[in-house]
């Protein structure tokens, strides 16, 4: 059980990179930890890490071991559940990544509705700018709006979602309404910063025509909640998610605009890797947060807003 117990620790600084907060997970030293590194690299014979003063990465050897051995580690819990739970009620650690808007809003509170129905549960939420990668981070899953750019990552569905590009009643009420998406490059855009899209550049669809559109205006932000706030303070015309906005629309606090011309897909995802496919907790997991988005936000996503 010694290579279990080493293999645990190993993939635990893998997902870390860091000592020190591994360290701090398992409640000991960091000297203790590097110690206990060093004695398995020496067992195996070869070198798993490169370490420096910043940060930790895995050479070849210790990619291959952290792949295969976290495949093992899912199939021994999987083994524990199956011979000691006649219910087969998920436990152990999940590690989710979601967006900072969506998963303070939405997926914090679905984790700890999760973590009182199934108390044997640990889930690690890191909520991020942008999306990381699973495998190289070390997550179980994953959060994902829009297409999901990798065939070799699996994907669940969890909720459909629209980008809509709104605006307050008062911007309108002093500049008017865009009746074309030509019309915005004579409106003041507020334009979010985010992942590695062209700047201020907004995609339009309607039927088979599509049309590019680029757009301008004083303000703009790495950050959704400052934007709609700007929206919402009469600045500019933003885009945003359904999810974020059907209750602003519902109040008339802001206007849908252009309803009959569509943006690039938004729908929200579960992505994570194929090794764990099969793992009860996160099957259980995904399957509650498909339930919990439902029921929280998809009933806003159906009636507010835009039609499709």
């Amino acid at each position: 059980m010694d290579g279990f117990s080493d293999l645990n620790l190993f993939a635990l600084v893998a997902r870390n990179r860091n000592l020190a907060a591994a360290a701090r997970e398992l409640g000991v030293t960091p000297p203790a930890v590097s110690k206990r590194l060093a004695q398995l690299e020496q067992r195996l014979g070869v070198r798993l890490m490169n370490r420096t003063t910043r940060r930790l990465s895995l050479t070849p050897e210790g990619e291959l071991y952290l792949a295969n051995g976290s495949r093992i580690l899912d199939e021994l819990s999987e083994l524990e559940q199956l011979v000691t739970r006649s219910r087969a009620e998920p436990a152990g650690l999940l590690r989710v990544n979601a967006s900072f808007g969506f998963g303070r809003t939405h997926i914090a509170p679905a984790v700890s509705d999760f973590v009182e129905r199934f108390p044997s549960m640990k889930i690690q939420l890191q909520l991020t700018e942008r999306p990381l990668s699973l495998q190289e981070e070390g997550f179980d899953l994953g959060i994902l709006f829009g297409e999901v750019p990798d065939a070799r990552i699996n994907a669940r569905l969890l909720l459909k979602n629209r980008r809509i590009v709104c605006a307050s009643p008062a911007y309108l009420k002093r500049h008017g309404k865009p009746s074309v998406p030509h019309d915005l490059t004579s409106h003041a855009c507020i334009v979010l910063r985010e992942n590695d899209s062209a700047y201020g550049t907004w995609h339009f669809s309607r039927g088979k025509r599509a049309e590019t559109v680029k757009v301008d205006g004083a303000l703009s932000s790495n950050d959704g909640g400052t934007v709609l706030r700007w929206a919402l303070d009469g600045r500019g015309i933003v885009v945003r998610s359904q999810w974020e906005i059907g209750g602003f629309i519902e109040r008339g606090e802001l206007v849908p605009l252009l309803i009959e011309w569509g943006l690039p897909n938004a729908d929200i995802h579960a992505i994570y890797l194929e090794r764990n496919r099969l793992s009860t907790k996160l099957r259980t997991f995904i399957d509650f947060l498909g339930e919990y988005l439902q029921a929280a936000v998809g009933r806003d996503v159906a009636t507010n807003g835009a039609k499709p």
